[in-house]
């Protein structure tokens, strides 16, 4: 068994998430005052609703209960997911992010904010916003050459309307209803 606490509860929450449908991100056990609070932050590739996290609490509270992961203490037990500016660790973090702008710090040193478009296993296909009037540019990131990432928040993201495409390749923008206009 491993030597941490955190490593024990992660042998023990991990495959009762997984089995919910999620990805364990996060366990982390804080003492607040005299109270101990234990953080587990989950995700999925679709998200992760407010459902979902009540039913993950209450099978990962029932878990906890049956065993002595937390010891004879009282503890809190926060289930949740990760805040908007999560850091970016994992592969799959980043193919959660295709869309979004995130900000770079690379191993040369240079920091960098672009859009992640596509995402494979050597590393990443990335817009650049242009500056001043100039147009956005491509850029090519492998994952060897990022030190930092994180998802940036955006208040006033001007919708690309141009990227919105259903599977046929069609423009989705224009939301007709074809059945209603073939009725008329």
């Amino acid at each position: 068994m491993s030597s941490t606490q955190s490593e024990r509860l992660r042998e023990l929450l991990e495959p009762l998430v997984s089995s919910q449908g999620l990805d364990l991100e996060e366990i982390a056990v804080d003492t607040v005052g005299r109270k101990r609070v234990l953080r587990v932050v989950v995700d999925s590739d679709t998200g992760a609703d407010l459902d979902r996290i009540a039913d993950v609490s209450r099978a990962l509270s029932a878990k906890l209960d049956e065993t002595d992961a937390m010891g004879d203490g009282e503890y809190t037990l926060e289930v949740g997911t990760p805040g908007a500016e999560r850091p970016l660790t994992e592969h799959r973090h980043y193919v959660r992010a295709t869309g979004r702008l995130v900000g770079f710090r690379l191993t040369a040193g240079d920091e960098l904010a672009a859009r992640i478009l596509r995402v494979d296993d050597e590393g990443l296909d990335l817009e650049v916003p242009g500056v001043k009037g100039r147009k956005p540019t491509a850029r090519r990131l492998a994952f060897d050459d990022i030190d930092r990432a994180r998802v940036q928040v955006e208040f006033n993201r001007k919708d690309d309307r141009s990227a919105v495409r259903d599977a046929t390749g069609t423009d989705d923008t224009n939301d007709t209803n074809d059945e209603t206009e073939e009725e008329a």
